[in-house]
Parts: structure tokens; C-alpha cells; sequence
């Protein structure tokens, strides 16, 4: 039996549902928003490369290697992707990560309120030893919104991969481990249920 299994994770503010090659169109308006494709430190692919990449998440599924979802706003509208990545079931691991979202959600509680429904499963019900995000090391705001989290900053991965452009990657490695998982639940909902 594999580790991960497909869920369907509803909150006020989003919903994470297993992707599915139906969320297509709405994955390209969103990718649209913000045209994020064109961030140099990102992979976020342009909407004519969105089926093949909602291809290669399923492939990955399918060796129960990554768990795709697609992000749905609280209007039911598609608003990004994000995946359990990196998965190492015999250690109770995972990396949540591969997360993008459309321009209008950026800012708002639907990051927060997703990190918190993927930590809680990872951390609840896969009963994961830590949980681990990683961005590129000048992606100043993913790095900051995985702090806000209450992630803590193992290192840097110093010439990490090659990116797409040609440039070397410097890979910022963080992670929430299950012991801190309580008093970082309480953080985010603490975030989530602040007036804005």
C-alpha cells in the first residue's frame, strides 16, 4: 500500500483536491494571473505547457513519488497547484512543495490555511517525522512566507541544481519537524483567524 493516497483537504479559505487533467483550463487562467511563468526563480509553467505538466504530476503520482493537488479557492475557482514532493514513506517524510498560486491569492489566507490542512494531514494522520520546503535561495517571498509558517532554516544547498536559463541554483532547505508541529498549528491558526 503506498504511503500517500489521494484526499480531498477543505477549509474556510481553499480547498486541495487531487489534480485531475479537468482542472486544465483553470490552471492556465490562473497561471495567467500574474503571468508567473516569466519568474526567473520559479518553475511555474506557461499555460500552453500546462498539460503536460499536470502529465508529469500524475506520472510522479503514479510511482508514489509526489501528490498533486489542484487549489481551489473558497469560490470554488482554481487558484494553483501544490504537492506532497520528495516522498520517503520509510522514514515519514515528505516535502511540500511544487506550489504556485494565481496572482489574486497571493497575500491571502489561502497559502496560510493550505500549508496548515497539508501539515496537519502530514503530521496527524501520516504521522510524518518532519516536513520539508524548499525555494530557490533568492526567492525572497517564498522564503518568507515559508517562515511565516514557523519553518526553521536547515541550510543552504549551495549549487543545487540547474535551472532552465542556465543559471545555477542555490536551494534554501527548511523543515517543520513533529515536535514543533502543536505550537506551529496553533501559529497558523492563530494567522487564519486573525481579522484582516
Amino acid at each position: 500500500m503506498p504511503f500517500l493516497t489521494p484526499i480531498v483537504l477543505t477549509g474556510r479559505h481553499a480547498s486541495l483536491v487531487p489534480l485531475a487533467p479537468e482542472h486544465l483550463p483553470g490552471l492556465q487562467d490562473a497561471a495567467r494571473d500574474g503571468e508567473l511563468w516569466k519568474l526567473w526563480y520559479t518553475l511555474v509553467p506557461p499555460p500552453e505547457g500546462m498539460a503536460a505538466e499536470i502529465e508529469r504530476r500524475l506520472g510522479l503520482l503514479d510511482r508514489d513519488s509526489m501528490l498533486p493537488f489542484t487549489v481551489l479557492d473558497a469560490d470554488g475557482r482554481v487558484a494553483g497547484m501544490t504537492t506532497y514532493m520528495n516522498v520517503d514513506g520509510a522514514n515519514r517524510r515528505v516535502e511540500i512543495g511544487s506550489t504556485w498560486y494565481a496572482r489574486r491569492v497571493q497575500r491571502t489566507p489561502l497559502n496560510t490555511e493550505c500549508k496548515r490542512m497539508l501539515l496537519a494531514h502530514a503530521f496527524e494522520t501520516l504521522q510524518c517525522i518532519a516536513v520539508e520546503f524548499r525555494t530557490h535561495r533568492l526567492n525572497t517571498q517564498s522564503r518568507r512566507a515559508i517562515e511565516r509558517l514557523g519553518a526553521q532554516l536547515d541550510g543552504i544547498l549551495r549549487c543545487h541544481q540547474l535551472s532552465p536559463n542556465g543559471t545555477l541554483r542555490d536551494t534554501a532547505v527548511y523543515s517543520i519537524t513533529a515536535a514543533e508541529w502543536p505550537t506551529v498549528k496553533v501559529h497558523l491558526q492563530f494567522q487564519l483567524d486573525r481579522p484582516r
